[in-house]
């Protein structure tokens, strides 16, 4: 048997003795297309063989051989490319991807190829459930450099960084890669964008088959700034999050997946402090047609609009059961602590319409009409505490004079 292998790896070697000639001859001649033959027939027969230890020397041998082409470097590298998913073993497949890694890095030439076998390598690791290391090896792509990479492929890039920042809870880290994708890009009309390049510009390849679309990839980011806005409880940019993903045209169409956004939109424009942009969402949602459909929140927005006085015991008991239905629903997004700031937004509404009302009142009767004890009421604002207590102004008074 080992008789019939080194039979095996010497006819292999003597086969590749007399390609790396004809590699020699074709380079020295800079025939282009002979040189590019001779290193894919070298990387083919040491697949066929199944020599993998080989095929990666060989990949490094070639690829720092004197003068050698850029073409051949990158038939070379796409060639031993579509060898991958076809290693017997995931040791033999990693030790693929970073050979062909390292001998791409630094060559602009091949540094699509390069980003695809980082990326690749990430998910291993990811997998492996080294998710720091996966991180790590991702953030040494900037892709936005790259001149010939598809958009779309660029955008997907991107997004696979900020995922795995935000998994290993990097967050400052995300947001910062999250800025290298503008907005705009999303609502870009793909039917009117150049197709031929000028000349002197790179040709811009096509993305591969499993790249989602842009309409996909702009749902995929949203749903990633959700998950960063999360973690600051801001609740106006996640309700902005939601509201990019409900004007997604498959989503508009389809009435079981835009009810559920369009209540978490509701919910947020509730939870978020009250402000210009709070004020002109909840106003436009409020003209939303689809609301129709959700009765329950119509009255949710409705009630925030209007110059009256919410009793939260009440409106609680009545929207309990539907937070606690989005609560499970979101996963814990809507948890105690949105709880809390729902009651806190409530009061601000409350002391808001106070202030339209009454120019004076008494501390006892303020905290009356919020639901408030007495000394909850003492602690609201403690700039304010004094001024209320002492039947002093409201600010944005303009009603009549009336003590309690």
């Amino acid at each position: 048997m080992n008789t019939h292998q080194e039979g095996g790896s010497t006819n292999l070697d003597a086969a590749i003795e007399s390609l790396l000639n004809v590699e020699k001859q074709m380079r020295l001649a800079n025939d282009v297309a002979g040189t590019r033959k001779a290193v894919i027939d070298i990387v083919e027969l040491c697949y066929k063989a199944g020599a993998w230890k080989t095929l990666n020397d060989q990949i490094v041998l070639l690829s720092k051989r004197r003068g050698q082409l850029k073409q051949a470097i990158t038939a070379m590298v796409q060639k031993a490319m579509d060898y991958i998913d076809l290693t017997p073993d995931m040791d033999t497949r990693i030790e693929l991807i970073k050979t062909l890694s390292s001998v791409s890095a630094g060559k602009i030439y091949v540094e699509i190829e390069r980003a695809r076998l980082i990326k690749r390598l990430a998910k291993i690791k990811e997998e492996l459930g080294q998710i720091d290391e996966a991180a790590d090896l991702m953030q040494e792509v900037a892709v936005e450099t790259f001149g010939s990479m598809a958009k779309t492929e660029k955008i997907a890039f991107i997004l696979e960084q900020v995922r795995l920042c935000l998994d290993r809870q990097d967050y400052v880290r995300a947001q910062i890669l999250s800025r290298k994708i503008s907005t705009r890009v999303f609502d870009a009309d793909p039917s009117k964008e150049k197709k031929k390049p000028k000349e002197g510009d790179n040709i811009v390849q096509d993305a591969p088959a499993d790249i989602p679309s842009l309409l996909e990839l702009k749902r995929i980011y949203y749903e990633l700034m959700i998950r960063y806005y999360t973690h600051n409880n801001d609740y106006l940019e996640i309700c902005r999050c939601y509201k990019a993903i409900y004007d997604i045209p498959s989503i508009k169409e389809d009435p079981a997946k835009w009810i559920p956004i369009l209540r978490k939109i509701c919910w947020y424009l509730v939870l978020a402090p009250h402000d210009p942009m709070q004020s002109s969402l909840l106003n436009a949602t409020l003209e939303d047609k689809n609301l129709s459909e959700i009765p329950n929140f119509r009255l949710l927005l409705k009630q925030l609009v209007t110059m009256e006085v919410i009793q939260w015991t009440s409106l609680w008991e009545f929207f309990k059961d539907e937070y606690e239905n989005e609560k499970n629903l979101l996963g814990g997004a809507l948890g105690d602590k949105a709880a809390e700031d729902l009651k806190l937004r409530i009061i601000e509404h409350n002391i808001l319409v106070v202030s339209k009302y009454y120019s004076r009142i008494t501390l006892k009767r303020l905290a009356d009409l919020l639901c408030l004890s007495f000394q909850a009421a003492q602690c609201l604002d403690p700039t304010r505490a004094l001024e209320i207590e002492h039947l002093g102004k409201l600010p944005g008074s303009g009603g009549r004079e009336t003590s309690f």
